[in-house]
C-alpha cells in the first residue's frame, strides 16, 4: 500500500512539474480593470498530498454565455470537497484571453460547508475574483493553479 501511495505521489508531482509554467506577468493596468464579465461554476476536488480538482462553468461576457471546463493540481493538500462558486472577471479584452493557466497566491482551510475568497490571474492578465462555497473537509497549505478552457477548445 505504501509503495502504491508513493508511486501515485511521484507521478502526480512529475505531472505537476511538467505542467508548471512561470507565473503570469502582472496586468498592464495599474489596478484591476472594470468588471468585463462574470462566472459561475461547480466542481470537486480530492487529495492525499497531491490533489486534483475539476469542474465546469459559464462565463458571461458582452451579453453572451460561454461554457468552460477547468482542472488543476495542488500540492500539500488533503481532503475531498464539492465546490460551487461565482465571481467577477477583470482585464478581459476579448473572450479568447479567458482560457489559460490561472494561479492563486493563497493558502486556505475549508471545513464542512465553509467558503473562501480567491483571486486568480492567467498569462493574459485576466483576473478572476471568486467566492466559493464548499461541502466537505479540505486543507491546502500551498498555492495551487487551475487550467480553464472555453468548451470547444483543446
Amino acid at each position: 500500500m505504501h509503495r502504491l501511495i508513493t508511486t501515485i505521489a511521484t507521478l502526480s508531482v512529475c505531472a505537476l512539474a511538467s505542467c508548471a509554467s512561470p507565473p503570469p506577468p502582472p496586468p498592464a493596468t495599474a489596478g484591476l480593470g472594470s468588471t468585463e464579465g462574470t462566472i459561475t461554476f461547480s466542481g470537486g476536488a480530492v487529495a492525499i498530498g497531491v490533489g486534483f480538482q475539476w469542474g465546469s462553468g459559464t462565463l458571461t461576457y458582452q451579453g453572451r454565455q460561454y461554457p468552460f471546463r477547468l482542472d488543476g493540481l495542488s500540492v500539500v493538500d488533503v481532503g475531498v470537497t464539492r465546490v460551487t462558486g461565482s465571481g467577477s472577471v477583470h482585464n478581459l479584452r476579448n473572450v479568447a484571453d479567458f482560457s489559460g493557466n490561472y494561479v492563486s497566491i493563497a493558502a486556505g482551510v475549508t471545513l464542512a460547508g465553509g467558503g473562501s475568497v480567491a483571486s486568480l490571474r492567467n498569462q493574459n492578465g485576466v483576473v478572476i475574483d471568486g467566492v466559493t462555497t464548499t461541502q466537505g473537509v479540505r486543507l491546502t497549505l500551498a498555492p495551487g493553479g487551475v487550467n480553464i478552457r472555453l468548451s470547444g477548445q483543446p
